[in-house]
Formats: structure tokens, sequence, C-alpha cells
């Protein structure tokens, strides 16, 4: 939508005039002069033949478009509670392994991809996924594609519908995808996030289990 004052409000009375009650707002990106967010909106009685209804209402509004839309179980889910909660999940993982393979699912359940990988990067091969990914060896192309690329710092090389980012104590890089919907900008550092959390763990994680197999000794 435009990002000005009052496009909101102009938008919401739309969703107001079909019945449709916005429960939740996340401001996925900003810039250009455009927003996009993305609206929680709670259908009267659940009744799904007024999406279309609700689709003619929205496009009213000038300069609003809709990118996509899908219904959703929770209702009154809300983003950064769930990205809090799974950082503490991810920070009390009990090994490396279990923090790998907790990144990979809740990275995948946070962001809203479609599916998840943790790639080796010294192997060449993905060590854990979560839903039906592309073949592994298009997966390490991609990263290592990404990579070399001038615009590796951003996460946003490659196609707008894969999102990477790296763990480099581990040696280790996550992928999410999606079926042809973009990841913002939001959900890209969302994603960084997360990675630099488990890197950091499973640093730590290392680091201790060295500690244990060589204690230091003081006379």
């Amino acid at each position: 939508m435009p990002d000005r004052p009052g496009a909101l409000g102009a938008l919401a009375s739309r969703i107001g005039a079909v019945g449709g009650d916005v429960v939740g707002i996340d401001i996925l990106e900003r810039g250009a002069g455009r927003a996009v967010d993305e609206l929680v909106v709670e259908i009267p009685g659940g009744d799904a033949r007024l999406v279309e209804l609700l689709l003619s209402e929205i496009h009213q509004v000038d300069g609003v478009d809709v990118e996509d839309i899908r219904p959703v179980a929770d209702a009154l889910h809300d983003p950064r509670l769930d990205a809090l909660e799974t950082a503490a999940v991810l920070v009390g993982a009990p090994t490396p392994d279990s923090a790998i393979e907790a990144l990979c699912v809740h990275a995948v359940r946070t962001v809203g991809a479609t599916w998840g990988a943790v790639v080796d990067l010294d192997a060449g091969e993905v060590v854990v996924s979560e839903g039906e990914i592309p073949s592994p060896g298009w997966i390490v192309a991609f990263v290592a594609g990404s990579q070399s690329s001038a615009r590796v710092a951003d996460g946003d090389s490659g196609p707008a519908d894969v999102a990477w980012a790296p763990l480099p104590s581990a040696g280790l890089a996550l992928v999410l995808g999606r079926n042809g919907q973009a990841f913002r900008a939001r959900e890209r550092r969302q994603a960084a996030a997360l990675a630099r959390i488990v890197d950091t763990r499973f640093r730590e994680l290392k680091a201790f289990a060295v500690r244990q197999v060589h204690p230091s000794v003081t006379h």
C-alpha cells in the first residue's frame, strides 16, 4: 500500500465494510513510498464466501494491491512473541546437533517458509531439512552463488522466494524457501537473527565439549 498517513485507515475501513475485523498487523517492509503489511482479518462466522467481497472492497483503495491471501490456524498469533519463544528454544538447545535441527524446524515456522534446510558449506551437503525441499544440489549451488554475490551481506541474492543466512562458526548456512511469495526485509532479518543465535550456541556447546575432554588443572 502507499506509505502515507491515512492509507491503512482507508484499508481498514473497507475491510470493516464487509464485516471483517483486523486482529493483527505486521509491517514486513517499507521503502520507495510503499509499505508491505501483513494483516490478519477475522471474517464474520468464518464465512469463506466473503473473501471475494473482501478483496473487491480492498481493491477500491487507491494504490493497494493484494499479494497473497491464505487461511491461518491461529488468528491471534503474535509474530514478535513467536520469535522470542523460538529464540528461547534455540538458546536452550542441549547439543550442537539439536540446535541445528531446532533452527531448521523453528525458522520455517517463525518466518513462514514452506521449506528449510541447513547446509554444510565444507562438505557441500544438506545436513537437516524441513518440508519438501528442492534438490540438495540446487540448494548447495544456491548458497555457493550467494556467497560470491556482491549482495551477500544483505542475504537477498538469488530468487526472491528463497532466503539464506550464514552460521560462520559452525560452517553452515540456513536456507529457507516458499513457492512464489517473496521474502520481505523483516523476514530476512528475522532468519539472520535466528541463525546468529544458533551459531553462538553452537560455538558455546563446542567449547564446553572441549573443556570436558581437556579440563584445565590448577595447582
